[in-house]
């Protein structure tokens, strides 16, 4: 990886960042509208397979979005674009936090006024009076992932400076993998 590429990655990081700092918590405008669509579609989608996997298909929707695009980029060897997509999968948490929270108090507004998914997740898995822990503990783990995707790419500028090649590089991830 290039320093340019590193700079390239911090400058984008600090971009996030600041959008992160000025606006609502856990809703970024643009990335979430985007992630919100992904979560609509979600339901229809996971619901073809099961009625049960509806209300589970708004949150496995917006990340399933995420994930593929780091797996292609993982095994096209595209680390900054990898980490991206992870910080993007880990951004989704905090959206998925903000909503857990609010399964009891139902203030949030929702898409067509319909039931609330974590309300009724929740009340399934019988744990509704701990949805506030639950998301602090969901939230707590999306900076973490974020944090680590960023430590990830300074990691791999700092081996590659003394590597040979990329591909040294990666074949060094790979064995590590292993």
């Amino acid at each position: 990886m290039t320093t340019k590429k590193l700079i390239a990655f911090a400058t984008g990081c600090g971009v996030f960042a600041l959008l992160l700092a000025r606006s609502e918590p856990g809703y970024i405008f643009i990335v979430d509208d985007a992630n919100l669509l992904f979560h609509e579609a979600g339901h229809p989608f996971f619901g073809l397979f099961s009625d049960r996997l509806t209300v589970y298909g708004g949150t496995m929707g917006q990340l399933v979005f995420p994930v593929v695009l780091a797996v292609s980029f993982w095994r096209k060897r595209e680390a900054v674009s990898f980490a991206a997509s992870v910080i993007w999968f880990f951004e989704n948490w905090l959206n998925i936090a903000r909503y857990m929270a609010d399964a009891r108090a139902q203030v949030l507004p929702l898409v067509g006024g319909g039931d609330h998914d974590w309300a009724n997740i929740f009340g399934r898995w019988r744990v509704l009076g701990y949805d506030t822990r639950i998301a602090g503990m969901v939230r707590a783990a999306a900076w973490a992932g974020m944090f680590a995707a960023c430590l990830w790419v300074i990691w791999r500028w700092w081996r590659s400076r003394g590597a040979q090649s990329e591909d040294e590089t990666w074949a060094f991830l790979k064995k590590a993998g292993n």
